[in-house]
């Protein structure tokens, strides 16, 4: 028999590749987060990598079976696909790497293909489907009482984990415990594990709330946002580097994660493209930013045409020298001592 290979949407499951069974499913018994195994078709001139559990990367190939769970991505750069577009002959598409599986309905055409898979049955526990939000522990709801600094986008690839990384990173050395978070997105784990490379003493996203992305109904987000802002206040943080994968305005329900975080949010970070990018989300938000980074301010020119356009500030973080700037903020926004 095939071992399987655990994607790392199932790092909340339990799943032991050598002790695994699947059977098949009407499509009437499918939802959004059922863990599914998939037979890797031909990679050839396709996507072939799989994120493991852990985070680690590797290649699979045809004839592999895969463990991942069914949702939705909507992402503006590359692809666009979801678990209700499979079609009779059950073959589907990783819409991530990180096992998020579902039928690609838009691709970037600047992206390879993605990897196909044929649907070999659902994941089974018990003699019942198991899903993603099954697997999660009942727990006490807690109260978030940290500040927040919260990052967002004027797309995907804006800037927002490269920024995050450098903020966990500057208030880890103030000595503040800091948690890492993602918030809204398509299933990865590796922006997460690069703010614990970062400093961050815990790390979590929504997949720990049981969402293979966050494209999903309002109702459900509104659901598992609050499991996850309980696992975080369990770990007691001073401060928390919350970042909004893709953007406000696309259908990740990041809106919906800015108005639940709204009382906590300590400081603003935007990352945009370009300076033009920027007025579109200060117009959509009641609230600007107090801070522009990312693409929009990777010279002095592009900086100071953010200043004309919105009169915010703006800082290239990618330039070191810029660090001190943007830990003096921090610390003003969020009433630290200066250390």
């Amino acid at each position: 028999m095939t071992r399987p290979f655990l994607s790392s949407v199932t790092r909340i499951s339990g799943l032991v590749p050598d002790d695994l069974a699947y059977e098949t499913l009407s499509r009437k018994h499918w939802g959004t987060g059922d863990y599914v195994v998939g037979k890797v078709l031909d990679t050839r001139g396709t996507l072939d990598a799989i994120e493991l559990a852990s985070g680690r990367m590797i290649q699979v190939m045809e004839g592999d079976l895969v463990v991942g769970a069914l949702g939705r991505r909507a992402a503006t750069l590359e692809a666009v696909g979801d678990w209700r577009a499979i079609e009779e002959s059950g073959e589907f598409d990783a819409l991530t790497a990180a096992g998020l599986f579902g039928r690609t309905t838009s691709l970037s055409p600047f992206l390879s293909s993605p990897m196909h898979l044929q649907y070999q049955g659902h994941v089974v526990l018990g003699g019942e489907k198991l899903t993603m939000r099954g697997c999660l522990a009942e727990r006490e709801q807690l109260k978030l009482e940290a500040p927040i600094v919260l990052i967002v986008g004027t797309s995907m690839s804006a800037g927002k984990t490269t920024s995050g990384r450098v903020i966990v990173h500057l208030l880890s050395q103030m000595g503040l415990k800091v948690v890492g978070t993602k918030l809204t997105g398509a299933a990865r784990y590796r922006d997460m594990l690069s703010f614990a490379d970062a400093g961050a003493c815990a790390i979590f996203d929504f997949v720990d709330a049981g969402l293979p992305s966050s494209a999903v109904e309002e109702a459900d987000y509104r659901k598992a946002l609050p499991y996850l802002l309980s696992l975080i206040a369990a770990e007691q943080p001073d401060v928390v580097v919350a970042e909004a994968g893709a953007s406000p305005l696309e259908p990740y329900n990041g809106a919906t994660a800015q108005e639940l975080i709204r009382d906590n949010v300590g400081f603003k970070l935007l990352c945009a493209q370009d300076p033009y990018a920027v007025v579109g989300v200060q117009q959509a938000f009641q609230r600007s930013p107090d801070l522009v980074a990312g693409g929009a301010a990777n010279t002095d020119a592009a900086i100071e045409l953010v200043r004309k356009l919105t009169d915010l500030p703006a800082l290239n973080l990618m330039n070191p020298s810029s660090h001190p700037k943007l830990a003096e903020m921090l610390r003003q926004a969020l009433d630290l001592q200066a250390t």
